[in-house]
């Protein structure tokens, strides 16, 4: 998930996380795609391989266009959707009919959910007066002695119809994004990692500079409301990419994919890659880092192919606001990278091999740049299906590093041809057999797909996904 939230100026002019404050601007550039290759507003196109199946508008609290449908996590029959003021529990038993078990309203931006076993975890990353899900906003602006609170809440969803409230942990700058990592031999906890920054250029209070860390959580899976912080390990003591006129300085991470299978982590961390060991879950070390500052403005996720010999970063340029995918930004910026992962151990290197980026132009009204995704479980080849904002849903095939190549497509025309309104599908995943996406202002989408390339895909089950901890799904059951 994903996108920078709102702390001061530099942070609300980063990225969509500001919410209402950048949900919708006037245009006044020229249009730069042709107008007759742009699909009409509402309109959907796509390649004849792909159909959307079922859409779930967002309804309540939840509908209003400055409350975005954020990401989500899946276990057996239920889909949980992150939205800013809460999140939705799904019953996907039937796919082409969704149906809601239940809304929570718990606001505080993003929202990004995962889950595990019988917990539900909820990142906080906006200034809130206290940690409950009756909490008000606080301005960055704030008097440093006003009650402020941001960070990881923890729900029992033992029910999914009735989720519960357990515990909440604070967390130095909130928790814009959080991925969990299972403890090993008799160590019955999950460690969520959390991922946070700053993007200002002073101190604020809960969120001081510098922020050159990521913060851990250790759940006892029996004892839940024992929850706490257990470390913070500086994953950039020499402060990391310094930034330039179009890059981030790092200050923290904004994503972390964990494959703890492989002891093996990428983050994604403003102006840098990081490859990092987490074979001691509580004590992550970093292996190596790679940047791009003639082409990445932002490393905003990863996702490993299922062997760990490749990593997909994403750029999200214009922070997920912005219209990236218009011919003068061209095809090298706003879009995914591939890194081969050379050598062994202590010793692996990230290395460069391709960008990706969907080969459509979009409107000057619509933003779209790389975003969430998960890899399809095809045996012997590495295909992902990505979401782009408003330039819709992509399925490509890295297998070959070098020569990546889309195969499926589907998107709605713009929501607007007169203002730039934030919106499209903020996460797209494979989920036993079907594409589910959380559109930001359309509401859930289903999405079936009819491809020799995957259909065997659709054999491979799993009972439990959080796309930001991948497992071997040659494992699934």
């Amino acid at each position: 998930m994903r996108h920078p939230a709102p702390r001061g100026r530099f942070k609300r002019l980063a990225s969509i996380g500001a919410a209402a404050v950048l949900t919708s601007f006037l245009v006044t550039a020229p249009a730069q795609a042709d107008p007759a290759t742009i699909p009409g507003v509402d309109e959907i196109v796509s390649s004849p391989n792909i159909k959307l199946i079922a859409n779930e508008p967002k309804t309540g609290p939840f509908a209003p266009e400055n409350a975005l449908n954020s990401d989500l996590a899946f276990q057996g029959k239920y889909a949980f959707a992150g939205n800013y003021n809460g999140f939705t529990v799904w019953d996907i038993s039937n796919p082409k009919d969704p149906v809601q078990a239940v809304q929570v309203l718990c606001t505080g931006a993003q929202n990004d959910v995962s889950v595990y076993g019988n917990l539900l975890f909820l990142g906080t990353d906006s200034i809130r007066s206290d940690d409950s899900c009756n909490s008000v906003g606080v301005p960055s602006s704030a008097p440093a002695e006003t009650p402020r609170w941001e960070g990881v809440k923890i729900f029992d969803i033992s029910d999914p119809r009735n989720p519960k409230y357990v515990k909440a942990v604070k967390t130095d700058c909130g928790s814009h994004t959080l991925t969990l990592v299972p403890g090993k031999g008799r160590d019955r906890s999950v460690y969520a990692y959390v991922s946070s920054y700053n993007l200002d250029v002073v101190d604020l209070p809960n969120c001081a500079q510098p922020h050159d860390k990521i913060s851990i959580v250790k759940v006892p899976l029996k004892k839940p409301a024992e929850a706490a912080l257990v470390s913070a390990p500086v994953l950039f003591p020499d402060g990391g990419f310094p930034g330039d006129a179009d890059s981030r300085t790092t200050s923290g991470c904004h994503d972390i994919t964990a494959y703890p299978e492989k002891n093996i982590a990428a983050g994604a961390c403003m102006g840098d890659g990081v490859l990092l060991d987490i074979s001691k879950p509580a004590a992550p070390k970093v292996i190596t880092t790679v940047r791009d500052a003639e082409n990445f403005a932002f490393w905003h996720s990863a996702t490993f192919n299922n062997d760990a010999t490749k990593v997909v970063f994403t750029d999200e340029l214009g922070g997920g606001g912005g219209a990236e995918c218009l011919p003068t930004i061209g095809k090298n910026k706003g879009a995914d990278a591939i890194y081969d992962i050379t050598g062994k151990g202590s010793k692996r290197k990230l290395e460069f091999r391709s960008y990706f980026k969907i080969p459509r132009d979009n409107a000057p009204t619509e933003n779209c740049v790389a975003h969430n995704g998960s890899l399809i479980p095809v045996k012997g080849r590495d295909i992902m299906v990505q979401a782009w904002y408003q330039g819709g849903i992509s399925i490509w095939d890295f297998t070959n590093s070098r020569k990546p190549v889309e195969i499926a497509y589907w998107e709605r025309g713009p929501l607007s041809t007169e203002r730039l309104i934030t919106g499209g599908s903020w996460s797209a995943y494979w989920y036993n057999g079907y594409i589910y996406s959380n559109d930001i202002q359309k509401g859930f989408d289903v999405l079936e797909v009819s491809d020799r390339r995957i259909d065997k895909a659709e054999r491979e089950k799993t009972w439990q996904f959080n796309p930001q901890t991948q497992t071997d799904y040659r494992r699934y059951w």
